[in-house]
């Protein structure tokens, strides 16, 4: 089964660029912000707006990909240095079966966080992260049967 990007309805026609790899030898393939979206700081209180919670950032793209798959995504270099910006969860995984699921059709979405003190831009095209395709492998005694039922963070509290 083949592996690749495409665009999700919900983006189609508003110009959004797949992931592509930079140089021949990089691991990762580059995605872009797809909508200009401010990233707020988390210093401050409930008061004035301000909470610790990530915000989702949307590629406007999803992947297709083997079952024993998964695309597995990081924060650019850059992104802390330049904008104060970091992942939240540390690092994403996108399962094969978040591919065209009912609630979002799979989009793929970095949580950032801004642990700057002002609230940070991010616009549409810039480069927010990187994803790397990897193969996983099961216990032999794996019994897993469930069946994914949503979009974001999904399968489980």
């Amino acid at each position: 089964m083949a592996r690749f990007f495409e665009v999700v309805s919900k983006y189609e026609g508003k110009g959004i660029n797949l992931p592509k790899r930079s140089t021949a030898h990089s691991a990762g393939y580059d995605f872009e912000c797809a909508d200009d979206v401010v990233i707020p700081s988390i210093w401050g209180n409930k008061e004035n707006g301000k909470s610790h919670k990530g915000t989702l950032v949307s590629t406007g793209v999803k992947a297709k990909m083997p079952s024993d798959m998964f695309l597995e995504l990081y924060s650019r270099s850059s992104l802390f240095n330049k904008k104060g910006l970091i992942l939240g969860n540390s690092v994403g995984v996108i399962d094969s079966d978040y591919y065209n699921n009912q609630e979002n059709e799979g989009v793929i979405m970095f949580n950032l966080v801004n642990i700057g003190f002002e609230d940070v831009l991010v616009k549409k095209g810039e480069k927010i992260g990187q994803g790397v395709f990897h193969k996983y492998y099961t216990t032999d005694d794996d019994e897993s049967s469930a069946v994914r039922s949503g979009g974001f963070g999904s399968t489980g509290d």
